[in-house]
């Protein structure tokens, strides 16, 4: 869920599968407590918090004002931030292995059309 809000309202969070009730964010029969401070007059609640009361992944961009909230868990959790030593080929097609670039930060952008 992407908003250009850190604030989400009833839309917002019904995207998540959501309800904002009095007892907390509330899925069918299923209700998780918010703190009693967190909703404001207007109805809407800090989107940081709904993500982290709910597990889910948080990015900002200050820039923008635009926040997202990542889909539920359940997939594999990593066990480290080290890749294995994959080989790619480079624009000029020739083989590069990611362990040339042992102890160097590094991002790797990956995109797939389907």
């Amino acid at each position: 869920m992407i908003a250009t809000t850190e604030r989400l309202d009833a839309a917002a969070l019904a995207e998540l599968g959501w309800v904002l009730k009095p007892e907390g964010l509330c899925q069918d029969d299923v209700c998780v407590p918010l703190p009693p401070d967190a909703e404001v007059a207007d109805g809407r609640v800090d989107a940081a918090l709904v993500a982290a009361r709910l597990g889910r992944p948080f990015v900002r961009d200050d820039a923008t004002g635009t926040v997202a909230i990542g889909p539920a868990g359940g997939g594999p959790v990593l066990e480290s931030t080290t890749l294995p030593d994959l080989e790619l080929t480079d624009t000029d097609g020739n083989p590069f292995r990611l362990s040339a670039l042992h102890g160097r930060q590094t991002l790797l952008v990956a995109w797939a059309s389907w």
